[in-house]
């Protein structure tokens, strides 16, 4: 079992920057690809970006490659998503997941974090 927490996100105008953070705890953080996603009002949950167990693999959407960076650090059990040069339809609730398996762009992943509000203002 993986317990995964967000934080971090909050109102910002547009061409700001938030960074975001989820703390895992529970089984061996760094044996799970760790991903961010993200759900607009009205919209399907959506993948943003995605990291591989070691590190070296990484994956964005189209709509953030360039703008978003996923970092994450093993021993503070920690993944991060810096958001720079945000824009009003980057708007969302954003969650933290984790799977076993290696980076994929579906929500079929095994663990999901509560979840955290990004507002950007324009």
């Amino acid at each position: 079992q993986v317990q995964l927490v967000e934080s971090g996100g909050g109102l910002v105008q547009a061409g700001g920057s938030l960074r975001l953070s989820c703390a895992a705890s529970g089984r061996t953080f760094s044996a799970y690809t760790m991903g961010w996603f993200r759900q607009a009002p009205g919209k399907e949950r959506e993948f943003v970006a995605g990291m591989g167990a070691l590190g070296f693999s990484t994956g964005y959407a189209d709509s953030v490659k360039g703008r978003f960076t996923i970092s994450r650090d093993i021993a503070r059990n920690t993944v991060y998503l810096q958001m720079n040069s945000l824009k009003p339809e980057d708007t969302a609730v954003y969650f933290c997941a984790a799977t076993a398996r290696p980076i994929r762009t579906d929500t079929h992943w095994d663990y999901w974090g509560q979840g955290t509000q990004v507002t950007v203002s324009s």
